[in-house]
């Protein structure tokens, strides 16, 4: 039998201690394997050669026991091809639990978050990656520091300063794998220190109610108007930690204001609590100047949080904190703790990535894309639901519809759904309170004529979902 490719090992052993012989052992631990799913159909098995290697037996053993789960149909022999588990083998026993439903696939999805990932460049991104993979220095192939390697510590904090405003030096650059990991970090590292509570805006993301109590740390709410979080109630909350979305509140889209801002900063100034500034997406603005970080103007008391999800792809797993130099230590602990650090050779690829202008050269292509089907959604927006109060327009990856009170945002949700439509409305992200029924819709990753036909739906649905 001819044999292709690398040797291959399987989980078997054989003894002349045992009973039977070697041959029978061998048969009857494959059999077993197969029978049970251990080995599932299609599983490819190492060749005879390399089996009696692994086995340190004569190859007729090998030989010899494969023929007979051959002929018993549990194993497929094809000349000049490696033995495989053949199809369709029998399972004593099998498991109860298949494999996961997927989710049906909307024909238009609305939902936020979501950026165009057919646009991700990837032969710029592949060659970063082949040069990191090729430059890596020896050392950077061990664990190293958990916060992450120099380059892209550099980087990173080179460009923050760049264009978000932001006090970062390389030394407090914290690679994440995106921003939850990076809240995470911050609310263990704040509890090992002793917090107790931690502000959430009103509504926030579902996810970080969650990360806060695994965190130990009691969630307290603060609600939000027109001019972004109620800044001004935080000293009678008094939080130790409060997260915040100043620049594109998620999910409601409003800025906060400069008033609220100088507030904050007082605040923190006076109370020595720390500020978690998730600045998810403030990369994207079309009406407006860009607005800085709110770290830029208290650096001791903000924990920037930034992620490549929105600018580039959600499936890099690539983010990071700057945190104060008194923090520093405790947020490098848990993440000691928590994963040993993130990929390397993907934070140096990053850091070719940054150091030769393709980040740059990539949002301006897409704030004008974005531009233009934020544009194209108003549009469609003021023609199919005209009694919409549309708003969160002047930069992000999504707009918010309010509509008039008569309205059930979730049989609007649920008659879009039935209309192939994905559409998120703002009882997803706080179900108990009070707010005026709200679609969120995300645009960035449909084409111009998707969200034409696709808001023409949502019109169809928000008549279905008058009360």
């Amino acid at each position: 039998m001819t044999q292709t490719g690398h040797p291959l090992e399987v989980l078997v052993a054989v003894s002349r201690d045992s009973p039977g012989t070697l041959t029978g052992q061998l048969e009857t631990q494959l059999r077993t394997a197969v029978r049970s799913g251990v080995l599932r159909p299609g599983t490819r098995l190492p060749s005879t050669r390399a089996l009696a290697d692994q086995l340190g037996v004569s190859r007729r053993v090998a030989v010899e026991a494969y023929a007979q789960l051959a002929a018993e149909g549990y194993v497929e022999l094809r000349q000049g091809a490696r033995p495989r588990v053949a199809a369709g083998t029998p399972v004593a026993d099998p498991s109860p639990v298949g494999p996961a439903t997927p989710a049906p696939v909307a024909r238009y999805d609305f939902r936020p978050s979501r950026p165009d990932v057919t646009t991700f460049p990837r032969a710029a991104w592949g060659r970063c990656l082949r040069e990191a993979a090729r430059s890596i220095r020896t050392a950077d192939l061990m664990y190293g520091d958990p916060c992450g390697v120099e380059e892209f510590r550099s980087g990173v904090a080179d460009y923050l300063g760049r264009v978000r405003g932001a006090v970062a030096t390389p030394g407090r650059v914290v690679a994440t794998g995106g921003y939850l990991q990076g809240l995470g970090l911050v609310c263990q590292a704040m509890a090992a220190r002793g917090a107790r509570t931690v502000a959430l805006e009103d509504p926030c993301s579902s996810a970080e109610p969650e990360i806060a109590a695994r965190a130990g740390l009691q969630v307290v709410r603060l609600p939000l108007d027109a001019e972004g979080a109620r800044t001004d109630l935080l000293a009678g909350l008094d939080p130790d930690v409060v997260v915040l979305t100043p620049a594109h509140q998620h999910p409601t889209g409003v800025v906060l204001s400069p008033g609220r801002r100088r507030v904050l900063a007082q605040w923190l100034a006076d109370s020595g609590a720390v500020l978690v500034e998730d600045d998810y997406d403030a990369e994207y603005r079309y009406d407006r100047p860009a607005v800085g970080a709110v770290q830029g103007i208290a650096p001791e008391q903000v924990v920037y949080a930034g992620t490549l999800s929105k600018v580039l792809a959600p499936a890099l797993r690539l983010g990071w904190l700057v945190v104060p130099g008194w923090l520093l230590d405790d947020v490098r602990t848990q993440k000691q703790l928590a994963d040993q650090g993130s990929p390397r050779i993907d934070q140096l690829a990053f850091a070719r990535f940054l150091e030769d202008g393709h980040l740059d050269r990539h949002l301006r292509a897409m704030r004008t894309l974005y531009r233009r089907r934020r544009d194209a959604v108003l549009d469609a927006l003021a023609t199919e639901v005209p009694e919409a109060t549309v708003g969160g327009v002047a930069a992000g990856l999504h707009v918010t519809a309010a509509l008039p009170d008569h309205h059930d945002e979730r049989a609007v949700q649920a008659a879009a759904r039935a209309l192939g439509v994905a559409l998120s409305v703002l009882g997803d992200y706080r179900p108990e309170a009070p707010f005026p029924p709200t679609l969120i819709i995300g645009y960035p990753h449909l084409t111009d004529r998707a969200i034409a036909q696709g808001v023409a739906l949502i019109g169809e649905a928000v008549r279905a979902g008058r009360g």
